[in-house]
C-alpha cells in the first residue's frame, strides 16, 4: 500500500516540476524577447557583470514565484 502512495506522490512531483520548468522557460523567453539588446552578447562578449547580476536576480525571482505558485 505504501508503494501506491509513493507512486502517486512521485507522479505528482514529476508533474509539478515539469510545469514549473515550463513556466520558468516561458518567463525567461519573454525576458529575452522584451530586452532591446542581445543578452548573450552583453554578458558573454562585453562581460557586462552588472547585467549578469540583474538577470540572475530576475531568474531567482521567477523561480521563487513559480515555486510559490506550485506549492500553494
Amino acid at each position: 500500500m505504501q508503494f501506491e502512495t509513493m507512486g502517486k506522490t512521485l507522479l505528482a512531483a514529476l508533474a509539478f516540476s515539469s510545469l514549473g520548468i515550463l513556466l520558468f522557460a516561458v518567463a525567461f523567453l519573454i525576458i529575452v524577447k522584451v530586452t532591446p539588446f542581445s543578452l548573450r552578447k552583453e554578458i558573454e562578449e562585453d562581460q557586462n557583470t552588472a547585467l549578469a547580476i540583474i538577470i540572475a536576480s530576475v531568474i531567482l525571482g521567477i523561480a521563487l514565484i513559480v515555486s510559490s505558485a506550485i506549492h500553494g
